[in-house]
């Protein structure tokens, strides 16, 4: 299905940017998984537009449990969460006629959908709909942490600013879990904050990188070859909007060198496992060794931008000039952070019900 991943636990995702609503239907759900919807506002808080740095579009994210759900507990059936959009400026896209918006999927969606799309905003590609993805991820995230599986995800670099390396783990983990803008260090923060703020005083945007580390993972889940944790990872992760590369460990950084600095040692602690350094990621074969996993992905500057563009009228097919008006994010990755989280939580809770059965999880 095109807008539905997953196997043991399935994912579908439907609406779009000006549309009445967005939403997301959860199958395969464990019964008796409790859901917050305290924790699910917090979550699609920590995606929500803050200040200079993000678009002046708000939405209030008011979402509704219409299926799956009775007195606070999965039922095991389809889960199914609608929010509404309510702060469209659809007329800021009807003024553009058809000019197709670079680095936009305008002129593609059109060549596939034959020009029937709703393009205003977007449409079906827009980053909007990544809120459903946030929504139906914070249902899983705390009962993966039952599980002592436990994921962050922070602002490796941006505008050629990095910030620190994870340390500790646990304690990384848990400051970003609470925090809208992920960078680890308070120095690095106030840096990228204002390079992005000065980035959108020119009209123009910004990417960068997302580290995110998984901790908690049992040796053995995945497959070798096609379903590889890294393979079905990427797939979904190349499926947020903006995401342009995945590396999984020190795979670009260190592949240059040799084997022997590139290896993981094996040791013995206790009579767990594990090896001396990470360099692949905490996975061997497309199968997680028990180590964190690792990865990191490439998010691309935002492509409206306030500055005269070259284009093309997608119906005329003539040369045009594009001078974008409406309001949009001069960067997106401290928002992408938490949607690239909910993928990843939405990725390991159904790899683990792949290995260990549905009833892994819920209250049994």
């Amino acid at each position: 299905m095109k807008n539905t991943f997953g196997n043991s636990m399935a994912v579908t995702i439907f609406g779009e940017s000006h549309g009445p609503y967005i939403g997301a239907v959860l199958d395969g759900l464990a019964p008796g998984i409790d859901v917050s919807e305290d924790y699910i506002r917090h979550n699609l808080s920590l995606r929500r537009p803050a200040g200079k740095i993000s678009t002046a579009r708000v939405e209030a994210d008011e979402f509704q449990i219409v299926s799956g759900v009775f007195n606070g507990k999965t039922t095991g059936t389809p889960l199914t969460i609608l929010i509404p959009n309510s702060s469209q400026h659809s007329a800021d896209y009807e003024k553009a006629e058809r000019l197709a918006r670079p680095g936009h999927a305008d002129y593609t969606a059109s060549v596939k959908y034959h020009g029937y799309e709703d393009f205003r905003g977007g449409g079906h590609f827009s980053g909007r709909i990544t809120a459903a993805l946030v929504a139906a991820a914070a249902v899983v995230i705390p009962e993966l942490k039952k599980k002592g599986i436990e994921i962050g995800t922070h602002i490796e670099s941006c505008g050629g600013i990095k910030d620190r390396a994870f340390d500790d783990y646990k304690k990384d983990i848990a400051f970003l879990a609470d925090t809208a803008f992920p960078v680890l260090s308070e120095n690095q923060a106030v840096k990228i904050r204002e390079m992005m703020e000065k980035v959108a005083e020119e009209g123009d945007s910004v990417g960068g990188v997302l580290e995110t580390v998984v901790t908690g993972l049992p040796a053995g889940l995945g497959e070798p070859w096609f379903d590889s944790v890294e393979s079905i990872l990427s797939h979904a992760l190349f499926s947020i909007p903006a995401i342009k590369g995945v590396e999984f460990g020190d795979a670009f950084e260190k592949v240059n060198g040799k084997g022997s600095e590139y290896n993981d040692p094996f040791r013995m602690s206790g009579d767990r496992v594990v090896t001396t350094s990470n360099n692949n990621g905490g996975i061997n074969g497309g199968i997680t060794n028990g180590m964190p996993v690792l990865f990191k992905c490439a998010v691309k500057p935002t492509p409206s931008i306030y500055k005269v563009q070259e284009t093309i009228d997608i119906n005329s097919k003539e040369n045009r000039e594009l001078n974008i008006q409406g309001r949009h994010d001069p960067a997106i990755i401290h928002r992408a952070r938490i949607v690239v989280d909910s993928v990843t939580a939405l990725v390991v809770y159904d790899i683990c019900a792949q290995r260990f059965g549905t009833d892994f999880f819920g209250g049994h």
